[in-house]
């Protein structure tokens, strides 16, 4: 593997605030050549994954060396992808999430989640006939959005509750408030609260209290189970998790169904919460603020889509809609004709590297003490995608000269090793004007 994949895991692995010498445990192989995008999409997920093992074999005390396969990061990045239920493949997307072309451009909804389907239909005006056909379907939808402007279905869908996000250009996202401040921020951000003593136990797992969804949160908590920690999922009652996204994110966990604004219910969770080591929470920011989650010793990972700042701070979001909203999705397609990434990288990668940050906050609490806070968001992994990673750009290996057939641009040759030629010593000739003879003869 060449510089470039390296580069990543330094990246990542000094964001997290690791020694830079362990980066030298990391081995690469594998298949080559998967998750192809314009992005770097391979290049996120090789590093995510790899900070994730760097981090683990750092927290249990292992010398390494950590081994990163090609071939199973890119399978585990569409994992959802492979899941069969007594062979039946899963329904990733239901007809309402989707894109959608409005009268000014395109817009994407997320519609999985029953109560997000029923907002979208009411912010459009369009009656819920409890599926998605008849008055519900594909078609009342799309015609209801045909008709207005991108940015004014958005606007009206998150204000009902629903989740849909207006096309945009990575310039045109840069420009925006939200762009702006994710731009000046980290990647993630690491605090030490105060001085409090850990609340990690000798002996006995690792105690995870999980207040995730989807993807993101879950891959975090579910590679922390895969390292021994005992993970148990909080659902509310009346709106558990998909069924086909609980078999998919579930394995390694326990999982309970708790309402907290029941008194009993909110009393067992409060028992969970005074003696986890681990708090994870990926509902969007100030959802869960009446709740009272802070403990002292604690360590609290918070995940949200946009970040917890800037006007979108509080808006619920998913990996396809932050695709959309930052220019990821005109990047990979156009403006004209979005296109999407090969996988959900966002949620993947951002799954690993909360796994990652957990962990080393860990280790550090172990020689330092103190509540540990790590903060991430899909928006900040998709800026670090976009901008941090070395992209492949043909116009490096490209070269131009003047010669007999013209001014020329062609491809430099791969062929290359220090002290060789840094180029053809001269450009082509008319066909057939050379002279029948040797040089120098």
């Amino acid at each position: 593997m060449d510089n470039t994949v390296r580069t990543g895991t330094e990246s990542l692995w000094s964001a997290l605030g690791g020694d830079p010498a362990l980066v030298d445990r990391v081995e690469y192989g594998g298949v080559s050549g998967l998750l192809p995008a314009r992005l770097p999409v391979m290049d996120l997920a090789r590093a995510t994954v790899a900070a994730c093992s760097l981090a683990a074999v750092e927290h249990a005390g292992l010398p390494g060396p950590v081994r990163v396969d090609d071939g199973a990061v890119a399978t585990a990045f569409v994992s959802e992808r492979h899941l069969r239920v007594d062979g039946r493949a899963p329904v990733n997307f239901a007809p309402l999430s989707r894109f959608w072309r409005a009268a000014d451009g395109w817009v994407r909804t997320h519609a999985n989640y029953p109560h997000h389907k029923t907002a979208l239909l009411a912010a459009l005006g369009v009656p819920d006939s409890g599926s998605d056909s008849g008055s519900g379907s594909v078609e009342a939808v799309a015609a209801a959005i045909g008709e207005r402007k991108a940015v004014e279905v958005e606007t009206a869908v998150y204000a009902a509750g629903g989740l849909a996000v207006a096309l945009r250009t990575p310039e045109e996202w840069a420009a925006g408030e939200q762009g702006r401040e994710v731009a000046a921020r980290p990647l993630l951000t690491r605090e030490r609260l105060d001085e409090a003593a850990p609340r990690r136990r000798s002996g006995g797992p690792l105690r995870v209290l999980d207040l995730t969804r989807v993807i993101a949160g879950p891959v975090a908590t579910r590679t922390l189970a895969l390292l021994g920690a005992d993970v148990l999922r909080i659902d509310p009652p009346g709106n558990p998790e998909l069924p086909d996204q609980h078999a998919e994110t579930g394995v390694g966990k326990r999982t309970v169904a708790l309402d907290l604004d029941r008194a009993s219910d909110r009393r067992a969770f409060d028992e969970l919460l005074d003696s986890a080591d681990v708090l994870v929470a990926g509902y969007r920011p100030g959802a869960l603020d009446r709740f009272d989650l802070e403990r002292p010793g604690l360590v609290t990972a918070r995940l949200s889509a946009w970040g917890d700042y800037g006007p979108w701070g509080e808006r619920r979001g998913f990996d396809s809609l932050v695709q959309v909203a930052t220019g990821i999705a005109a990047v990979e397609g156009s403006a004209e004709e979005p296109g999407a990434l090969p996988a959900q990288a966002l949620d993947h990668g951002t799954g690993y590297l909360l796994a990652a940050a957990v962990l080393r906050s860990l280790t550090e609490q172990r020689a330092e003490g103190g509540s540990r806070l790590v903060r991430l968001a899909l928006a900040q992994t998709g800026h670090w995608l976009s901008g941090s990673l070395p992209r492949y750009a043909p116009e490096r290996y490209l070269a131009e000269s003047e010669g007999p057939l013209g001014r020329l641009r062609y491809a430099l040759s791969p062929v290359a090793y220090e002290g060789g030629p840094a180029g053809w010593s001269r450009p082509p000739g008319v066909a057939g004007a050379d002279a029948a003879e040797w040089l120098g003869a």
